[in-house]
């Protein structure tokens, strides 16, 4: 699938935003002459206050990396879901922006309230390792999501084996390209494990199985902020005008993506793929404009790592083939790597002809 006349509808593009050009060949973490992105939550400055917490002593509480998006609203749904099957108090806090600095204020701040568990979606798996060991110390079961390479928890949970989702990915990106072409792969921060290694799996695989694809530039970071990966798409647009695919890790990139991608005209000329919620997608994959999102129900993995943290707790183990009662975590299999990371087997994939299928 190869685009026609991409420079002039890119150019066009630039000049209705009046956005300024970065250089996307450069790390992607430069912020030299980019526009600073905006909240995605719609809250504090990343120095802002941290979020007060208040939780009962023996509660649990899961800790994201980041409030008001759909992702972790849809989690929150699962801790609530949690917490009306299990009759145990539980409740879900974060900052209001990606920012590794107030998450861990904000389990600081929680340790001292001695919750039973703690639940963590790390924004950086080493920023939070010391904070970690601090809640254990204090005697609170920790369990973290997203975070394979973690030392010092009780036990990390994930949806699946991270380079069999970026693999897969990567597959549907090189079919939609027919095997050739530049793209360019979107991350929430250079720092958000998973979404190197999902990266990582992918140009593997592209560089050993489609030769005649090339990735433009390193890993673009969105911030975790789709009005950032809508900036930073328009910006590739027009640096890069035979850019055809585009691969999202953060749930935020590929609608930003979409938004440029519309707005340029480019639906069919362009192949978009990556993590995703149905309900800030749908509108994109109706139009064309992003062609498949992959991803976990965040609620089910909400409920896994509680439900983890509650055998922990209670002093059972997990162990290979433990079935936390919850939908794709009916036989966790451990890693490889890890003792301590345990995988269930819960991928999805929405397409256009599916999204309607979903609620959240």
């Amino acid at each position: 699938m190869r685009r026609t006349l991409i420079a002039a509808a890119a150019a066009g593009l630039l000049t209705v935003a009046a956005c300024g050009t970065a250089d996307t060949d450069a790390p992607a973490d430069n912020p030299d002459g980019e526009q600073a992105p905006a909240d995605a939550g719609g809250g504090d400055e990343d120095t802002g206050d941290v979020p007060d917490e208040d939780v009962e002593e023996g509660s649990y509480v899961n800790v994201v990396k980041l409030t008001g998006i759909a992702w972790f609203d849809r989690m929150e749904a699962g801790v609530r879901a949690f917490a009306d099957s299990s009759g145990i108090d539980a409740t879900q806090t974060g900052p209001s922006t990606d920012s590794p600095e107030q998450q861990v204020a904000s389990i600081q701040s929680l340790i001292a309230q001695r919750p039973t568990v703690m639940g963590v979606v790390p924004s950086d798996p080493g920023a939070m390792q010391a904070v970690i060991t601090q809640a254990r110390e204090a005697g609170i079961v920790v369990v973290t999501h997203e975070a394979p390479q973690i030392q010092d928890a009780d036990a990390d949970i994930e949806p699946f084996a991270n380079d069999v989702y970026g693999e897969t990915i990567m597959e549907d990106l090189a079919a939609c390209m027919g095997g050739e072409g530049e793209y360019v792969q979107f991350v929430g921060k250079l720092t958000a494990e998973t979404h190197m290694e999902w990266s990582d799996a992918a140009l593997e695989l592209q560089q050993s199985d489609y030769p005649d694809m090339t990735r433009v530039s390193d890993p673009v970071e969105s911030d975790d902020n789709a009005d950032t990966a809508y900036e930073r798409t328009k910006q590739l647009l027009q640096s890069h005008p035979e850019l055809v695919g585009f691969q999202g890790a953060s749930s935020q990139d590929v609608p930003g993506i979409a938004r440029a991608i519309e707005e340029a005209g480019l639906e069919d000329d362009t192949c978009v793929f990556g993590t995703g919620v149905p309900s800030e997608t749908r509108q994109f994959l109706t139009s064309g404009a992003i062609d498949a999102i992959y991803l976990w129900d965040p609620a089910l993995s909400g409920q896994a790592m509680l439900e983890a943290g509650r055998i922990i707790a209670e002093g059972g183990e997990l162990t290979e083939g433990t079935d936390l009662g919850v939908e794709g975590y009916e036989s966790l299999v451990q890693s490889p790597d890890s003792d301590l990371v345990f995988m269930g087997d819960a991928q999805l994939k929405i397409t256009a002809d599916t999204v309607d299928d979903y609620d959240f």
